[in-house]
């Protein structure tokens, strides 16, 4: 009894016959791609499912993997660049929140909804910013940004306080009551 071996790619399926003195045989057939999903209100209607979701393109890497390269997760909060640093945060009357951070880190992806709530929650109260380390270095420099994320408090144009790390909110809002 001949045995029959299945190989399985994210493109083709490719199924071959082993070795025999008649030949050697290899059928490819191309699989349909995922387009999405199909709501039950309208037959007719396809929901895509990453495009709601995630912003930017997925790019396909090596062996089939998909990368997402989400370039602005934290939605709420404003990004400073270098020449509205002075303006937003170091004369702004309130005390300001910053968050260091960059787009390939992963601990920053995990803080960033706290940093966004804690925005909403402090209202009128603080000012919350963020800061692509990548793209702006001047200024993780000028502050011995060494660990990303770091979360700095700054009030009356000074440095106040700094928490490294993906933290809890907890840990945030004693670090902000101390200062309002």
């Amino acid at each position: 009894m001949a045995s029959v071996t299945v190989a399985f790619s994210p493109i083709t399926t490719a199924v071959s016959a082993p070795s025999s003195s008649v030949s050697d045989r290899r059928i490819s057939v191309r699989l349909p791609g995922f387009r999405g999903l199909k709501s039950k209100s309208t037959s007719a209607s396809v929901v895509p499912l990453f495009r709601s979701v995630i912003r930017e393109p997925l790019i396909c890497g090596r062996g089939g993997r998909v990368v997402c390269e989400a370039q602005e997760t934290a939605v709420d909060v404003s990004a400073v660049k270098e020449d509205a640093w002075q303006s937003l945060v170091l004369d702004c009357e309130l005390p300001v929140l910053v968050e260091f951070w960059a787009p390939w880190c992963g601990p920053c992806r995990m803080i960033h909804p706290v940093v966004d709530e804690l925005s909403k929650d402090y209202t009128g109260k603080l000012k919350c910013y963020k800061v692509n380390t990548d793209e702006c270095p001047n200024i993780a420099t000028q502050y011995g940004i060494r660990s990303i994320p770091t979360v700095m408090i700054f009030k009356n144009g000074e440095k106040k306080d700094a928490v490294i790390g993906a933290v809890p909110k907890s840990t945030l809002i004693t670090c902000i009551e101390r200062f309002l």
